[in-house]
């Protein structure tokens, strides 16, 4: 499966640059790519993909965008911990386009993602994976998406990375890729709580030099 994705999404990124070649003066709406097509290209509406996608575009330096997605995580966490593994992505959110150039970028980014995949994950360490499981991941999802809801500088990046690691580890059954999920967000955790203590200190610090 990885693999047939890979070259399919491999083989759309060198479409889309030889329609920004051949037609340099398109109107640039014709080169974007949605949250909705990219799901088409999968073929595949499964919860695991449709989180990878969200949480893979809150890292797209487009303003507002993390803060709007992670509302849409949420309800993909909703949806994990009630055991739903097929989704239907909101019009809002399927409309969420990218600009030409980061479409190209997202485009061999998700291929060479399923490429390493194919190469690495395989079923292993089964308890992580277990539907048991399910609740405390949803859990996990809500949690990642509200540290990718606060404005912090470059504080989409771990979150996304564990959402990313999430949802292949479910796809591939890789308990080994869950654990390493379960690593980037407590790292997560630990850069929110450094930063929170840090402006707690700049804020103690701004009061003693104001006036009573």
């Amino acid at each position: 499966m990885s693999e047939r994705l890979a070259h399919a999404l491999r083989r759309a990124a060198h479409e889309h640059a030889a329609s920004a070649q051949a037609q340099p003066a398109a109107d640039p709406a014709d080169l974007r790519l949605n949250l909705a097509g990219l799901l088409k290209l999968h073929g595949d509406s499964s919860t695991a993909v449709v989180l990878m996608l969200m949480a893979l575009l809150t890292v797209v330096p487009i303003a507002g965008t993390g803060s709007v997605l992670s509302l849409g995580i949420v309800a993909m966490a909703w949806a994990w911990a009630r055991g739903h593994d097929t989704v239907d992505l909101p019009s809002r959110l399927g409309a969420l386009s990218l600009n030409e150039r980061w479409s190209g970028r997202c485009l061999h980014g998700l291929a060479w993602m399923y490429e390493q995949a194919n190469h690495w994950l395989r079923p292993r360490w089964s308890l992580w994976s277990h539907g048991v499981t399910r609740w405390g991941w949803g859990v996990w999802i809500a949690l990642m998406a509200a540290v990718i809801f606060l404005p912090l500088p470059l504080g989409n990046v771990l979150p996304s990375l564990s959402l990313i690691l999430l949802s292949l580890g479910w796809m591939f059954r890789d308990g080994v890729a869950l654990a390493a999920s379960a690593l980037a967000g407590l790292a997560a955790l630990a850069y929110t709580a450094s930063l929170a203590h840090l402006l707690v200190q700049l804020m103690d610090g701004a009061r003693g030099w104001l006036p009573l």
